[in-house]
């Protein structure tokens, strides 16, 4: 059997993040319709789970990070590259195990799949930001 996909599960979590943006439905309720509408094979749902629900109870923490760094107001922001970056800046202050690299990678990979034309490009400046604060000593030691 193989591992569960945390790939996959940012991947569900993005629509399931967007649904909860745009309908402000209980993050609990979208959860468990998309759990029973969607196919999660290959998915860690554990991880899915924690992002779905993690997400929006840190929602203002997380803005605060992403604020400074936007040329516009978070709710100009296109919603899919919204959800992305919130979920982006969660992993990079809750989950220091995954390397800053990584997380930055994973959301301009989800923004290519989901999000507009340029938006990658968006989200990886938005978050290189973020990172270098929340994840100063990782990046630090990076570079040395």
């Amino acid at each position: 059997m193989s591992k569960p996909s945390r790939h996959l599960s940012r991947q569900a979590a993005v629509q399931a993040l967007y649904q909860w943006q745009l309908t402000g439905q209980p993050p609990g309720e979208i959860e468990h319709h998309f759990i029973s509408d969607h196919d999660l094979k290959g998915v860690d749902v554990e991880y899915f789970h924690e992002l779905v629900r993690e997400v929006p109870l840190h929602q203002h923490e997380l803005d605060d990070h992403i604020l400074p760094n936007l040329d516009r107001g978070i709710n100009d922001v296109d919603p899919v590259e919204r959800a992305i970056l919130r979920m982006g800046a969660y992993e990079l202050e809750f989950h220091l195990e995954i390397p800053y690299r990584v997380v930055i990678n994973e959301a301009v990979e989800l923004a290519k799949t989901f999000g507009a034309e340029h938006g990658h490009k968006y989200v990886n400046a938005i978050l290189d930001k973020v990172a270098a604060k929340l994840r100063a000593a990782e990046i630090t030691h990076k570079v040395s």
